[in-house]
């Protein structure tokens, strides 16, 4: 009879609460005992840095579920830098000399060939394009030394190039263009 008494002063708690209208969803439980079955709405969390407190010493508060843990076989995957970001998606102000001539969209060469991924790839290989002997020649892939080296002074690198370009001198700004060649 006492769990009677007890599941109807809960039912009534939670009855008040619902009809205080906090907007908060609820959820069904159903307690069984011995002789009876109650059903009753009960509401879902509060906050409770905005609620007074309620104590019911006949209701058991219900243990925090666990936070799952990533297991050990999830790797987190790298998150660039938002400089480094920043820098890749941004067209440096240099690189307008090398807009004059070449494009960055694939496929689509103009005086010079197309710079889409030009990192990484082989020098003189860009389909369609009528490369120097020189430049064919080279042996060359774009690697970060190599744009380095070329970018400071083209016909020093690659002697007999067609690309008549005296070079960008100052080494951030020529960092700035290959930052930005390394996105495309």
């Amino acid at each position: 009879m006492k769990l009677v008494a007890t599941s109807a002063t809960a039912l009534t708690l939670v009855l008040a609460l619902a009809a205080c209208g906090s907007g908060e969803k609820t959820a069904d439980t159903t307690t069984t005992t011995a002789d009876t079955t109650t059903t009753a709405a009960t509401p879902a969390p509060v906050d409770t840095a905005s609620a007074a407190p309620v104590v019911d010493s006949a209701t058991p508060t219900p243990a925090p579920s666990p936070t799952p843990t990533p297991s050990s076989s999830m790797k987190p995957s790298p998150t660039p830098s938002p400089s480094a970001t920043t820098a890749a998606a941004t067209k440096p102000a240099e690189f307008a000399q090398c807009s004059a001539c070449h494009s960055t969209d694939p496929g689509k060469n103009g005086i010079g060939p197309s710079l889409a991924h030009v990192y990484g790839r082989k020098a003189g290989s860009v389909a369609g394009f009528d490369y120097s002997d020189a430049m064919k020649s080279s042996g060359l892939t774009w690697s970060q030394a190599n744009l380095n080296r070329f970018l400071t002074d083209p016909d020093d690198v690659v002697h007999g190039t067609k690309m008549t370009f005296p070079g960008i001198k100052d080494a951030a700004k020529r960092q700035a263009v290959i930052d930005y060649l390394k996105s495309l």
